[in-house]
């Protein structure tokens, strides 16, 4: 099973600098216009990405809370609390103009990055990545679940504008590869015969290979695998596999849009992999 670090440190500034060379290209008409996430126009994804720049300051560097927490008993409780916070935050920057994001964007983008570069990968995170079924995590695990975030936002706000988007292998591919730290999460109650192995690729030059393969107690992922059959094979297109690991798009709309061989239950296991707080 693979769980070598996740390269995400170095492409924080350059996706930041793309960023912000996105947000000061928007007209007026675009800052309202709907994304994916069916919730939010692009000035609210905007907004988003600034409020995870000042937790990430307030709380990770400055250790700075500022009140508890409810209690928190369960996974969806954390989800709910999560979900409150970030509409507090989306209703409250109604009054922020697009200007105004651009600049605390600006102002807190570097420090951000920089905070990132200094943490030590294999210190224990301050957050745990809870997706993929994590009580505790590594700052690597940490630092590739914030990438995933500020690359998918980034992405949907290039898609809603009809911008050219950030479909490369440079930033996809550290992307799908953390999303896929779910798959063994997501099986973890799915029976199968020890040595099951399902094979799921994300097409073109910018995707690859992931195997996911049932061992005694558990389930694993791995990079390369000795094997020519397997259960299920998946085949995604890599502008539908971010919508979908990120809960924008659901397994119902994309169906005649994969490539599924063999049990079809293990494949539908596979599309139902989040990979986001939800």
């Amino acid at each position: 099973m693979t769980n070598e670090p996740i390269a995400v440190k170095h492409l924080f500034k350059p996706l930041d600098d793309k960023l912000i060379a996105l947000l000061e290209s928007l007209n007026p008409d675009d800052w309202n216009k709907q994304t994916v996430a069916k919730a939010w126009k692009v000035k609210d994804v905007v907004s988003h990405l600034l409020e995870g720049n000042i937790r990430t300051l307030s709380m990770q560097r400055d250790k700075y809370y500022g009140g508890e927490p409810p209690a928190i008993n369960s996974y969806t409780d954390l989800v709910n609390w999560l979900n409150l916070l970030n509409a507090d935050w989306i209703k409250a920057s109604k009054r922020i103009s697009p200007d105004v994001l651009i600049l605390l964007h600006k102002a807190t983008g570097g420090l951000t990055t920089r905070y990132y570069e200094l943490l030590d990968l294999y210190s224990p995170a301050v957050f745990a990545v809870n997706w993929a079924g994590e009580s505790e995590s590594l700052n690597w695990m940490h630092l590739a679940r914030d990438y995933t975030e500020k690359w998918h936002h980034q992405q949907q706000i290039r898609e809603a504008t009809g911008r050219e988007g950030i479909l490369t292998r440079e930033f996809f591919y550290p992307f799908i590869d953390t999303f896929f730290k779910a798959l063994p999460h997501t099986f973890k109650n799915i029976g199968a015969p020890t040595g099951t192995k399902i094979k799921i690729t994300i097409t073109t030059n910018i995707g690859g290979n992931w195997y996911l393969q049932k061992f005694k107690d558990s389930w694993g992922v791995l990079k390369d695998i000795d094997a020519e059959t397997f259960a299920a094979t998946i085949r995604i297109p890599p502008e539908i596999s971010w919508k979908l690991f990120s809960k924008s798009i659901r397994p119902d709309e994309i169906r005649g849009r994969v490539e599924i061989t063999g049990n079809s239950d293990l494949a539908g296991q596979v599309l139902n992999m989040v990979s986001v707080m939800a």
